[in-house]
């Protein structure tokens, strides 16, 4: 039997083999040794017995990749179609366009979701920063980046999970990171009082600790039934945020359709509010002005 290392990719046998997991790190014990898993496709963190992880082949590894690409650009391709459909292009048109719309920050946990929530920006056309930030560094560098970057709508992401499923809803230590989403959206808010601002902030990952997220100053936040997000679902936040005019109230119903699990993985205060001040244009450029650091 081929020994578990860190990276690679599994199933939890006890649970149906129903999340897909890469393996984040290897903690010795004294019995026997826990794996530290986060979810491929799902903002998800979780602990298990190596006993419990199965080893996916491959053949079936390329599979399931090929099908998430395929997945993704069939939304990015439909999204990307209807913005197209508004302009009547020539042969001295060229064929990328940037749109100019709210600027987007996003912090991101997971160097795989960095990398992934890049791409996703960059076909997108959309004006975003992305940064790889391990969720409990994120309270620590939020203030000098929004000053740095001043963005419109700031994502606070990567995984997390509560460690008690049936209890503890109210007890911020049962969930893995959402304490440290909770802190860096009240340094964002912090920032915008400093600053006479007014940043969107979107919060969370699977199974986040909703109530506390909207409390601490977030717009929108996961998770309100306490259940899985995909790895898009922030994204999609940030994308209508960012392409929908100031003068607009937008509120969860307008997109929740757009969502895995609609409001019961994303809700947000109240049930409208008011954007940053911009205005959304559309240009014709060569080059999207979206960077990964």
């Amino acid at each position: 039997m081929k020994k578990i290392k860190k990276g690679d990719i599994v199933v939890r046998k006890s649970y149906g083999k129903d999340i897909i997991f890469y393996v984040k790190r290897i903690v010795k014990t004294s019995k026997e040794d826990i794996a530290i898993i986060c979810g491929l496709f799902e903002r998800i963190e979780a602990d298990s017995l190596l006993t419990d992880l199965e080893l996916l082949d491959s053949n079936t590894i390329k599979n399931i990749f090929k099908d998430e690409e395929n997945r993704l650009n069939f939304r990015m391709n439909k999204r990307y179609s209807n913005y197209e459909s508004s302009f009547i292009e020539n042969e001295r048109t060229l064929l990328r366009r940037k749109i100019i719309t709210g600027k987007i920050l996003h912090l991101d946990g997971d160097k795989r979701y960095s990398q992934k929530s890049y791409n996703y920006y960059q076909k997108m056309g959309l004006n975003a920063i992305v940064k790889n930030i391990p969720e409990y560094k994120q309270p620590k560098v939020v203030y000098k980046l929004l000053k740095l970057y001043r963005p419109d709508i700031l994502i606070i992401t990567g995984h997390d999970g509560m460690i008690k499923r049936s209890s503890n809803f109210n007890d911020i230590y049962n969930y893995r990171n959402s304490r440290h989403f909770i802190n860096t959206v009240k340094e964002a808010r912090r920032y915008d009082k400093e600053n006479n601002c007014e940043t969107v902030i979107f919060a969370g990952a699977c199974q986040s600790y909703f109530e506390a997220l909207i409390s601490a100053g977030a717009n929108f936040a996961s998770s309100p039934a306490r259940i899985l997000i995909d790895f898009a679902d922030p994204l999609i936040v940030a994308e209508n945020v960012a392409t929908t005019d100031s003068h607009r109230y937008l509120t969860i119903d307008d997109f929740a359709y757009e969502l895995r699990d609609g409001k019961k993985g994303i809700d947000g205060i109240r049930s409208e509010w008011k954007k940053a001040n911009y205005t959304c244009i559309t240009i014709m450029l060569q080059n999207c002005n979206t960077t990964v650091i």
